[in-house]
């Protein structure tokens, strides 16, 4: 099936994707755009992942986004309560009727004899393909693969008489009530999973190969809770987001500056909240502060339930699982009924479609990003990714409002096609997320690299993308505008200036 060309093709109605239509309504209301989303509603992310106690990891006043605010007092929001906050955006500035669900994009094709993408999608339930083509395309799937986490190989887990679960595919109405869990991983998820469970099962147990670390923060605003009384919510909304935004980046900066001292102010707080009975080696990383995520734990309810004997920590490797547990390599063994793999995520770029520019496909790891969001050599491709070490929605926010610049630019000048070019051979070896994290180093064949100067350097800091993003120079020597309209304006230009030296020659 082949649809009518737009001028923007969207890629997900996750977070991302209904935050990019949301801007595009509000700043280029001209604009004819479109979004393929796989799935059957919105939500991507926070539709995906349903395990218990699934939460966001970041405080709400920057998940959310900065023309909408939230709403509710909590500082870390559950699952259910993001997606439904992303619906209501969609619905209130009328994004659904721009998305075409249950297909996958399989296919990105970039001709530069027509100027525009060709993408095809798949709809994986009727098994038919729908063309779509667009002058610019928007990426906004992520960078992880939506049909199955990561799972190192455990030796015997196939002998295992219990259920082995991933957080990304947990069963629905799963009754867990009176099993031992045990919960494999020491991030995120893992420590959002540990206290959620203690609800029901007889016992939880968090396995990890080694520690995290693991911070505390307010259940509530309450500064937000008490501004509402007599302040506008999105004055109130913005306060927070900018006390945050700068509580943050000191933090982040002075790890990087000074990580022996923050490195004992965590310990010093996790041992506060733990009490004398835990032993802190489980919560020593090896590693200095940010050089991984850090996990953000509501009021500590980690720490709580380690306190009261209803879930325990357990630092070692495993031998091989049995039937009714898990042997570890110190010859412990723990019981368990229930094997929860928190191991992490398989990351993927562009949802695992194929990128082809002029029919010779992309190879993602020899491309750095120009500011971020675009690829070296890909005309008329964005990429929206969110922060690694603040909100998601804070680099996806302005990386929308970017590409809305961008493409009024082209209008207005006529261009037709926009492309980075490195003119400088800034290329370098380190993948654009820069982290240390397991996750991020097993896919760093899958991801592109960042330059060793500015516009090609990802540095995750907020303070720095806002000015250059939402006001920086277009023009700025790196991006390269061209197309058969801006052909035509700049010929008749160059004519007119001919024509009126003739006359002043002729006169």
């Amino acid at each position: 099936m082949k649809h009518k060309h737009l001028d923007v093709l969207i890629i997900g109605a996750g977070l991302s994707g209904v935050g990019a239509a949301c801007h595009l309504s509000r700043k280029c209301p001209d604009i004819r755009y479109g979004i393929l989303e796989r799935r059957k509603r919105v939500g991507g992310t926070w539709d995906l992942f349903r395990y218990p106690g699934i939460r966001s990891d970041s405080d709400m006043f920057t998940l959310g986004y900065n023309f909408r605010p939230w709403t509710d007092t909590k500082m870390l929001a559950d699952g259910p309560s993001i997606r439904k906050y992303i619906e209501e955006t969609a619905e209130h500035h009328q994004v659904h009727r721009h998305i075409h669900f249950d297909l996958k994009v399989i296919s990105e094709d970039w001709s530069s004899e027509s100027n525009r993408w060709t993408v095809t999608a798949l709809n994986e339930e009727t098994g038919e393909e729908e063309v779509f083509t667009a002058g610019f395309v928007l990426n906004c799937t992520g960078y992880y693969n939506y049909d199955a986490g990561y799972t190192p190989k455990i030796p015997g887990i196939n002998r295992f008489g219990g259920e082995v679960i991933h957080p990304q595919h947990w069963p629905a109405d799963y009754d867990y009530t009176g099993k031992k869990v045990v919960v494999i991983g020491s991030g995120a998820t893992a420590v959002t999973l540990v206290p959620a469970m203690t609800d029901k099962a007889e016992h939880v147990t968090m396995l990890q190969r080694s520690p995290t670390y693991v911070a505390s923060v307010p259940e509530q605003d309450l500064i937000s809770k008490n501004l509402r009384r007599v302040l506008p919510e999105m004055v109130v909304y913005r306060m927070a987001r900018t006390r945050n935004i700068l509580l943050q980046r000191t933090v982040f900066n002075l790890s990087i500056r000074k990580p022996k001292a923050i490195r004992r102010l965590l310990l010093a707080a996790a041992r506060k909240q733990l009490g004398p009975d835990i032993d802190m080696k489980h919560f020593k990383p090896h590693y200095n502060p940010w050089e991984e995520r850090m996990c953000a734990v509501p009021k500590g309810d980690l720490f709580e339930v380690l306190r009261e004997g209803k879930a325990s920590v357990i630092t070692d490797h495993i031998k091989n699982v049995t039937k009714t547990g898990i042997k570890l390599e110190s010859g412990d063994w723990i019981p368990a009924d229930v094997i929860v793999t928190a191991t992490g995520l398989d990351l993927q770029m562009f949802g695992g479609a194929n990128l082809r520019v002029d029919g010779k496909r992309v190879k993602i790891s020899d491309a750095i990003m120009y500011k971020g969001l675009m690829l070296e050599n890909v005309p008329n491709m964005a990429l929206i990714f969110g922060y690694t070490n603040a909100s998601w929605t804070l680099k996806a926010d302005i990386a929308s409002e970017f590409v809305c610049r961008l493409l009024k630019h082209m209008k207005k000048t006529g261009a037709e096609k926009v492309t980075p070019i490195d003119k400088e051979g800034c290329s370098s070896d380190v993948n654009f997320l820069n982290l240390r994290s397991g996750y991020i180093q097993r896919a760093d064949d899958r991801l592109p690299r960042q330059g060793h100067k500015d516009p090609w350097q990802n540095l995750n800091d907020y303070l720095h993308d806002l000015p250059a993003l939402r006001y920086g120079k277009l023009d700025d020597g790196y991006l390269k505008f061209s197309g058969s309209s801006l052909h035509k304006t700049k010929r008749g230009l160059v004519q007119q200036l001919l024509g009126n030296t003739l006359s002043e020659v002729q006169r």
